[in-house]
């Protein structure tokens, strides 16, 4: 036999590194204790990974708890910017039905209409106007063609409904009737 064969088949006795394997030809008990503490080290290692798994699961179902929770009550404080306004047009209400002057009705629905705004532009949303500029189909829906000698061409003579941004977005383009030139209009 060569060098390298017996190394191979007559292996050193007695290591001392705990990670090698029981060795058979070891003093007896030695082999069963060694076992037994690679058991419960493997166990324990065992119980951790799967307290671990067990930790991620219950972060996962608590963050989407939280998820859920937030969109369901995202709209809290605008609906609770919104009550004021609420408010305001159950007295216009109270106001008509009492017989009031329509001065006083119409005075009431201005304020709700001034508070409903000033509620939603503290969110992002901001009211524009339309009337007087060049016809922007990202920000402006036509509803109709006007003839028109005073306008230039593709402005915006009226305005059916204003449009609105919110944070810089468009969230309802301002519905307007567009200016064109006698003969311009469609056939």
């Amino acid at each position: 036999m060569d060098e390298h064969s017996s190394d191979v088949d007559n292996p050193p006795q007695g290591s001392s590194d705990p990670t090698d394997p029981p060795l058979a030809n070891a003093a007896p008990g030695t082999g069963t204790t060694e076992l037994a503490q690679l058991r419960r080290e493997l166990d324990e290692k065992n119980d951790r990974y799967l307290r671990a798994v067990a930790e991620m699961d219950n972060a996962k179902r608590r963050a989407q708890r939280e998820r859920d929770e937030y969109v369901r009550y995202a709209n809290e404080s605008v609906l609770r910017d919104l009550l004021p306004a609420l408010d305001n047009l159950g007295r216009a209400l109270e106001a008509a039905r009492a017989g009031t002057t329509d001065a006083g009705v119409l005075e009431g629905v201005a304020l709700i209409q001034r508070d409903m705004l000033k509620a939603l532009e503290r969110h992002g949303l901001e009211r524009y106007s339309a009337v007087g500029m060049p016809f922007d189909p990202t920000r402006h829906e036509a509803i109709a063609r006007v003839i028109s000698a005073e306008h230039p061409e593709n402005t915006v003579v009226s305005e059916t409904m204003p449009g609105y941004l919110l944070n810089g977005r468009v969230l309802r383009p301002a519905m307007v009737a567009v200016s064109s030139r006698a003969g311009d209009e469609p056939s």
